[in-house]
């Protein structure tokens, strides 16, 4: 429950606390005393939108900030808990601030949070309701969500979106893969091509570069035979190296029979003879080895010009189109287990539409059990509001096409609406239809009091929900929301005495003028002072016959009170 309300900067308000109580809390004071911009306040706090125009003018930010009590709530704690915030004295401090630049911030605690994340845990700890609200009475897809939160269903809808969701993906799957059937096979044919064209190649490793040196060789044969001949020239003949360096051989081997200093020497050089000797032996080889074949070369420029042309298309080098190669069969594997795919997709699909056929059939049993139970429910609470004349109808409905075929949404298969008939006799009509705003205030709170029997620990705000409320329907009216309170904190702005006088805690909200500027307030009477209020709000003056009924009503409430608690 909330604790504390603290306001500052917002609207008209500079500074405001409000200490609020377990049980039954009502804010009054005169129209347009600014208890409606503490609801505003409400709604921020709880992740509502916030703009420039809720900070008051002459200051630069605006704060708003509540005490929630949320021990023992274990949903909330474990929200927490998933999030790093640890409460403190069994509450939480929930702070949000709204800057004129647009921008703000959020923290629980000391820890910053999104508008999102302060929305879901309000969800847990608070209801707020207006007149504004009951506008979401006549949206139909409102009226799924209260039913299946009374029937208690909720995770059991959202289990279900998941398998219709599931089912949705694969028959989308399905239907591209045989809508791609044609480019499919156009695909298989261009990777099947292109992997027979790099296999007939048959590229060797290191083929390029000898193919490359062969055709220089012979692209230049001219040349490279004329260096050839000219080493072997210079190599060969009686005055070239080999003779010279043979005698220089022989020389030096006479020399070192005198002097075996010039032993080493000379074997050195013995060594260095038969190393040139055999290098021109070598080149001997070459040079009757070398022919230029016209018809060789030809070959050689087209082996080339393929193997380019597949780096061209395929890979730049050996190791890209060796890549290419793998990615293509890799792909092309894929594309011939479309079959198999098809075959999987198929089975799939069926498995899930039977889960989706029979949750869909579980959906319906069960919110046509809670319908008739909430039916019951809410008539009895409307009986007490002096609508017992009313039938409030849940009418579950299947969804069907033009062929009769059932309709299904990530919800199931049913349409659900809340239908009322307000006299005997009339057939039961769409909410929307409810021309008294005094009656659609009294089914709202019905249904948000049955709602709060399901889910006591959530604190429920209404804002002048009695408005077109008067006489024995406001005596109703008030009562119910006495009992109410008595299991759930109930925060009611109103402008009747009668609810007023059964409060736990009774707070006035005032506007005042100073220095020109204006100034809301509040505090919490009791007393005299609340039988002023009382008095007030029953005639508009202080009267001592206004006075004195104000002290007969709170006196009947507190024996009323007591006598309850016997």
């Amino acid at each position: 429950m909330i604790e504390q309300l603290h306001v500052r900067n917002f609207i008209l308000v500079e500074n405001l606390e409000i200490e609020f109580t377990a049980g039954f809390n009502v804010l009054t004071g005169e129209t347009g005393a600014g208890k409606s911009i503490l609801v505003g306040a409400l709604s921020v706090l709880f992740g509502g939108k916030a703009g420039a125009d809720l900070v008051r003018s002459g200051s630069d930010e605006a704060f708003v900030s509540g005490r929630f009590r949320v021990a023992g709530r274990s949903d909330v704690e474990e929200w927490l808990a998933a999030r790093d915030i640890s409460p403190e004295d069994d509450g939480v401090l929930v702070r949000r601030s709204i800057r004129r630049n647009g921008r703000g911030t959020i923290y629980i605690q000391s820890t910053p949070v999104t508008r999102a994340e302060l929305e879901e845990l309000a969800s847990s700890l608070l209801d707020l309701h207006s007149q504004h609200e009951h506008q979401s009475l006549f949206v139909e897809s409102s009226h799924r969500r209260l039913l299946d939160r009374f029937a208690g269903i909720e995770d059991t809808v959202e289990a279900f979106a998941l398998d219709f969701s599931a089912l949705s993906d694969n028959q989308k799957a399905l239907r591209d893969l045989k809508e791609r059937e044609a480019e499919r096979e156009h695909e298989i044919e261009i990777i099947e091509h292109a992997l027979e064209e790099i296999e007939a190649a048959a590229i060797d490793a290191g083929e390029v570069e000898e193919l490359t040196n062969e055709r220089d060789r012979m692209v230049q044969f001219e040349k490279l035979a004329e260096h050839v001949q000219a080493i072997t020239s210079l190599l060969g003949g009686d005055d070239a190296a080999l003779a010279l360096l043979k005698r220089a051989r022989y020389e030096y081997v006479a020399a070192a029979a005198i002097d075996s200093d010039l032993t080493a020497e000379s074997e050195r050089l013995e060594s260095m003879y038969f190393e040139l000797e055999d290098v021109a032996r070598s080149l001997t080889d070459y040079e009757e080895s070398l022919r230029y074949d016209p018809q060789r070369l030809e070959q050689i420029e087209d082996r080339l010009a393929l193997i380019k042309s597949l780096f061209r298309k395929y890979g730049d080098g050996p190791e890209k189109l060796a890549e290419y190669v793998d990615r293509s069969t890799e792909r092309l594997e894929e594309l011939r287990n479309t079959e198999e795919r098809r075959d999987s997709l198929t089975a799939e699909i069926k498995r899930l539409e039977q889960r989706v056929t029979q949750g869909a059939k579980e959906l319906s049993a069960r919110r046509g059990d809670a319908a008739r139970r909430i039916e019951t429910a809410i008539s009895d609470v409307l009986s007490e509001l002096a609508m017992g004349q009313a039938a409030f109808v849940v009418a579950v409905e299947a969804r069907t096409n033009d062929a009769g075929r059932l309709v299904y949404s990530q919800y199931g298969a049913d349409r659900v609406r809340f239908l009322i008939s307000s006299n005997p006799g009339e057939q039961p009509r769409p909410l929307v239809k409810i021309a008294s705003g005094g009656e659609i205030s009294r089914v709202m709170l019905a249904i948000k009091t049955v709602l709060a029997a399901q889910d006591e620990q959530r604190s429920l705000v209404f804002d002048e929900i009695d408005t077109g409320i008067g006489g024995q329907v406001a005596l109703a009216l008030a009562s119910h929301m006495r009992r109410l309170a008595d299991h759930t904190q109930v925060i009611c702005i109103t402008h009747l005495a009668t609810i007023a006088v059964r409060a736990d805690n009774h707070i006035v909200v005032e506007k005042n003028v100073a220095e020109g500027r204006t100034f809301i307030g509040s505090r919490s009477v009791t007393g005299e002072e609340r039988t002023q209020e009382i008095a007030r709000m029953l005639s508009g003056e202080h009267r001592s016959t206004s006075l004195e009924h104000a002290r007969d009503l709170l006196e009947r409430y507190r024996a009323e009170k007591t006598y309850g608690q016997n």
